[in-house]
């Protein structure tokens, strides 16, 4: 059972239009650890849905308030907050964590993963683990594992066809802030623009981008479709954030604490990947059916062109030899 409580009592931390909070357990609100969440996701994601899951599930002794739509920290802030004490739980994109670990890099390039099925397992395998003590070690948090929501799509207010990378010339792509996302965009074709994910919906509508890329249930979410004319489905980023404690939390905590939060986000994570992986097969013909062009581009050309680009970068002298074809062959 959970409470809601008035945001009088959260009138501390700054924001007169957070979400409303909730506790994991009333009853243990007084002595319970609190966990504070913040994500950029809005509450009608899959993703929220995830963590009220996750509250739940957790067990006796914490007190849970989810912040969505990044009305407690924006969008790239999040790592950097639970570093500095100042946030307890986040979903961190891994080109934050690229940011501080340049080895990580490898994980955001482009066309690496083939599905949401491979992503889990290389998680669950030696060199995920080895991926995961690396940034753990080096940021001082605790990763309970990948958050997959979706396969990232090219979504254009344009009408010119997309077929192969070289159509992107010119195109401005908004991708996110930090030189992972930025330079993915380059390896597409795109002059990629940074942009926040909640200014996106305006961008395209005044023209200030000529597209965006997300996975189809973000654009279903977040309403894109209402200005934009096409879908390009280049299908060149599995999608997926790290659902991360900070260091100081997970320090704190019991073993039975762990091994319950541990399975909460297992649980958890389990019906959000499941769900994303219905709503994508359900929104490709749900947007045709609205009107927008739906259609796949020359997918070869796309995936050479961008692992190329990788390859041939100073981003790759930073990636552990190796790592990409143990990924491969999984």
């Amino acid at each position: 059972m959970t409470l809601r409580l008035t945001r009088r009592g959260f009138a501390a931390l700054g924001a007169a239009a957070l979400s409303t909070p909730f506790l994991a357990r009333a009853g243990l609100a007084q002595e319970a650890r609190r966990i504070r969440f913040s994500a950029v996701f809005s509450e009608q994601d899959i993703r929220a849905e995830m963590m009220r899951r996750f509250a739940e599930g957790i067990g006796p002794g914490f007190a849970y308030q989810g912040f969505y739509g990044g009305v407690l920290f924006k969008q790239g802030t999040e790592l950097v907050a639970l570093q500095r004490g100042n946030l307890e739980m986040s979903n961190i994109a891994p080109q934050d964590v690229s940011k501080q670990v340049p080895a990580w890099s490898a994980l955001t390039s482009g066309y690496l993963f083939r599905d949401a099925d491979h992503l889990t397992r290389m998680f669950a395998s030696d060199v995920g683990t080895e991926m995961k003590t690396l940034a753990e070690d080096q940021l001082g948090i605790k990763i309970l594992g990948p958050t997959f929501y979706g396969i990232r799509q090219l979504g254009l207010n344009t009408t010119k066809k997309i077929a192969t990378p070289a159509d992107l010339a010119g195109v401005k792509l908004r991708m996110p802030g930090g030189e992972a996302w930025q330079f993915l965009g380059t390896a597409l074709g795109a002059n990629p623009t940074p942009m926040a994910y909640a200014e996106v919906y305006t961008g395209l509508q005044t023209g200030a981008i000529d597209g965006q890329d997300n996975p189809l249930p973000n654009v279903d979410n977040m309403k894109f479709y209402e200005v934009m004319k096409q879908i390009v489905l280049s299908a060149h980023l599995v999608a997926f954030d790290l659902l991360t404690v900070s260091g100081k939390l997970w320090n704190d905590m019991t073993e039975d604490q762990r091994a319950a939060m541990q399975k909460a986000a297992d649980d958890a994570i389990a019906f959000s990947t499941a769900e994303h992986n219905t709503r994508e097969a359900e929104l490709a013909k749900k947007f045709a059916d609205m009107g927008l062009e739906v259609y796949a581009p020359d997918v070869d050309a796309f995936r050479s062109h961008v692992q190329k680009a990788y390859l041939d970068s100073s981003l790759a002298q930073d990636w552990p030899e190796g790592l990409i074809d143990r990924i491969s062959a999984l």
